[in-house]
């Protein structure tokens, strides 16, 4: 009986280890199945009627399919890089021929009131029909990967200091200026795309702030954040479009009057987005907003 017990034993020791090879030796396959997928160097084998040669058939049929759709999107993408390249160049062109001949009818002295007022109206959209096109065309550039955010370290006092007061202010006697000392740290943005996003918010706090109104920038730093709010005592945001405001095109009922096409604030966000950051609005309609942006500290390396 008991030589019997110790043969069953040695038997069951024998099948253990023989599936756990087995085992072993699939699960080295496996992984290299999956390493050759990262690197791109997958490829099929003699098919067999094998779990693991089915398993390898369906992948392959997947990583093919991948493939394609990359290709596809590949293709889609450069298409519109050489649409917006197309736009960019065939429209700059009559664009400012547009605005030179317009300044130039404007410095005619002979021209009555009537048509004075019909070229700067004429100057008016022209340059409304350029922003346009600009907005849409950097907009498109971000969005299929043509120009890209990379963020690093940057010291804030840099980032304010490339910032230009916004020459509206100006005109319109809104005081404009930065709260405090900007302190000598660092956080991680693409200084271009940040100096446009953070342009973009001076700039309407600046539309929507009526004379004598202010528009002020802070800075606050946080364990893992930089915060920069933009404040206005502007006309404010209605609740039930604070949500709405980012999205493309979006153009609340009480600024339709307003120059601009709704392409700043979506641009906005995008490349806060892009670079680990993010932003938020505060606002209480008729006593102003707040927009506060937050760069992250780290890199995402």
């Amino acid at each position: 009986m008991t030589a019997f017990y110790c043969v069953m034993t040695a038997a069951a020791v024998i099948f253990a280890g023989t599936v756990y090879w087995k085992t072993c030796q699939l699960l080295k396959q496996l992984d290299a199945m999956l390493e050759s997928a990262i690197d791109g160097s997958f490829s099929e084998k003699e098919y067999t009627e094998d779990m693991l040669s089915r398993l390898e058939a369906r992948l392959y049929q997947y990583l093919s399919v991948g493939r394609q759709k990359q290709e596809a999107a590949d293709r889609e993408r450069d298409g519109v890089k050489t649409l917006v390249s197309d736009i960019s160049h065939q429209t700059k062109t009559p664009v400012a021929n547009i605005l030179l001949y317009t300044q130039l009818l404007l410095e005619n002295k002979s021209l009555d009131s009537q048509a004075l007022q019909i070229a700067r109206q004429i100057e008016t959209q022209t340059e409304k029909l350029n922003f346009l096109i600009q907005s849409l065309i950097r907009t498109s550039r971000l969005e299929n990967k043509i120009l890209s955010v990379i963020p690093k370290k940057n010291r804030i006092r840099d980032l304010f200091q490339r910032l230009s007061p916004p020459a509206e202010a100006l005109e319109k006697g809104v005081e404009f200026g930065v709260i405090g000392e900007v302190p000598d740290i660092c956080a991680c943005f693409d200084q271009k795309w940040t100096l446009e996003a953070l342009s973009n918010l001076v700039d309407n706090a600046v539309k929507y702030t009526p004379p004598g109104g202010s528009v002020t920038l802070s800075v606050q730093e946080y364990e893992m954040f930089v915060r920069i709010d933009v404040t206005d005592t502007g006309i404010g945001i209605p609740e039930e479009d604070t949500s709405r405001i980012f999205a493309r095109f979006y153009r609340a009922a009480s600024v339709q009057d307003e120059k601009g096409v709704g392409l700043g604030l979506y641009l906005t966000r995008e490349i806060l987005h892009r670079e680990g950051g993010y932003i938020k609005v505060a606002s209480v309609p008729g006593e102003g907003s707040v927009f506060s942006v937050f760069l992250s500290k780290e890199t995402d390396e």
